[in-house]
């Protein structure tokens, strides 16, 4: 930028700033055809010693005396700026901004494709502007839509970047590991680092005054979507998902999510996009940016095929105050249970939960194939309890619980099926929190299709070998780190 140029513009490429659209068209004031802002070069140090601050909100006050308002937003303060100003302004080659209006001349400014750096869908009607190329543009957006984005960022000359700490860390962890370990795939896991779009979509809460707030937490993949609305009805509290995704899968999701009156009502869940990359589904990655990402001081570690109960969150609220939560290190545990029906008529009481219990319409969860998860529960005591009642941690123990937001984080050796929920109830144990199921409590497993990863974990005897070793590595390190009181999980694991 020569002289006093400050600004990067492209010339605007539809007659707007001519004013002869229509009769009676009077636009803001502009040199010539006058300038795009979708693209705008700052240069912003200059701007800064020439008060630019002011200078801008001169001329906005100056010319709203007589237009009263804008027509294109800050479009047409920076072109009313540089009608006075024509030195501020370096005008940048077309092909920087190629502008599909309606009344559009950009095709005057390419000969072919590969003169274009940006299109600029620069229409209300966005991809059904009338061009005579449209469709030529709508397909490159569409394929760019449908790429991965992982193949954008790993070009193979990069411009020099200056070294970053983080990076030499991790592919310092990465060199120490053995690439002829049979478990190499999974350990490499841990150090993946994945793309992640917080807050996908828009996400507004204000966390109640009283501190007993509760957000449930949960992480799903594209064939689980089906699922959100149902939770949405039987959860009003906050909610913070971890969602994994492909970039065209991030595409579908945005569409049924805009398609959905139940979705679109609620603001106050948060789905946070982390996008595929590697073979295994991460789901302790999942669940760590889920819980990383609430606003209330508690939180509902849930799985995304329960649906609560109804009134869940307002039970916990209060059992929260009851159990003092704030002050004490407790883990209050929700029963779960599941029915093998597609269509279930839920039960809105515990009575009626216990009178399809006997029917065999419901089950405790994994009553069939995995006892051991959920049965220090103590089913048997739950059906008479009126009064929350303390349960004893015992080996492969996973259930669902309610803790505070400063709770230790999921262990990320663990991906895909297996063991990712036990490491970490095992080590709330570890840290002393007392397990408290709530009498009045539950929510039930819907049935559906097996995932991919629990296919992976029966049919491939590598994959239950190395989780097998991981499960070794992590109670080692649980001795290290908690000494004496972690020999327990040792002799728990020796006589299961």
């Amino acid at each position: 930028f020569p002289g006093q140029q400050v600004l990067g513009l492209v010339e605007n490429q539809s007659d707007w700033y001519l004013g002869n659209l229509w009769k009676n068209h009077r636009p803001w004031p502009a040199l010539g055809r006058g300038y795009n802002t979708g693209v705008i070069l700052l240069l912003l140090d200059k701007l800064r010693k020439m008060k630019w601050e002011q200078m801008w909100r001169l001329t906005a006050e100056r010319e709203l005396m007589s237009m009263l308002s804008t027509s294109l937003a800050d479009q047409d303060i920076f072109n009313a700026v540089i009608k006075q100003n024509p030195f501020l302004v370096y005008q940048l080659p077309c092909f920087w901004n190629v502008q599909l209006s309606d009344h559009t001349r950009s095709e005057q400014c390419y000969r072919d494709v590969s003169d274009l750096k940006v299109i600029h869908w620069n229409s209300p009607k966005k991809l059904r502007v009338k061009n005579k190329h449209v469709e030529f543009f709508r397909n490159l957006y569409l394929t760019f839509l449908e790429y991965d984005g992982n193949l954008l960022r790993r070009e193979l000359f990069g411009c020099p970047s200056e070294a970053d700490v983080n990076s030499e860390n991790l592919q310092k962890q990465l060199s120490e590991l053995d690439e002829d370990d049979l478990c190499y795939e999974f350990r490499r896991e841990r150090f993946t680092v994945h793309r992640t779009h917080l807050y996908f979509l828009h996400y507004e809460y204000e966390p109640a005054s009283d501190n007993t707030d509760v957000t449930l937490v949960a992480q799903l993949s594209m064939d689980r979507l089906q699922m959100l609305e149902a939770i949405c009805k039987h959860w009003e509290g906050p909610i913070s998902l971890a969602l994994y995704l492909s970039d065209a899968e991030a595409q579908q999701f945005l569409r049924y999510a805009q398609g959905s009156e139940v979705l679109m009502s609620r603001h106050n869940v948060g789905y946070h996009i982390v996008y595929k990359e590697g073979q295994f589904y991460p789901v302790n990655l999942l669940r760590n940016v889920a819980m990383k990402h609430i606003s209330t001081p508690y939180m509902f570690l849930s799985d995304i095929d329960f649906l609560p109960m109804y009134g869940l969150y307002e039970y916990l609220r209060k059992s929260v105050t009851q159990l003092d939560l704030a002050n004490t290190k407790k883990a209050l545990i929700v029963p779960a249970f599941e029915t093998l029906r597609y269509r279930l008529s839920f039960p809105k009481s515990k009575a009626e939960l216990l009178s399809m219990l006997d029917m065999g319409t419901l089950f405790t969860f994994r009553y069939h194939v995995w006892t051991k998860g959920h049965a220090p529960t103590n089913f048997a005591k739950w059906r008479t309890a009126t009064t929350p009642y303390r349960v004893e941690w015992e080996a492969d123990f996973e259930p669902y619980v309610v803790v505070r937001k400063d709770c230790p984080e999921y262990d990320r050796r663990f991906v895909g099926f297996g063991w990712n929920k036990v490491a970490h109830i095992m080590e709330l144990d570890a840290q002393e929190y007392e397990f408290t199921v709530l009498p009045n409590a539950y929510m039930i497993h819907m049935p559906h299709a097996p995932s991919f990863d629990i296919t992976k974990f029966r049919s491939n005897k590598q994959y239950r070998i190395c989780l097998k070793t991981l499960k070794e590595e992590f109670q080692q390190d649980m001795s290290r780190h908690y000494g004496f009181a972690a020999l327990k999980y040792l002799t728990a694991e020796n006589n299961s």
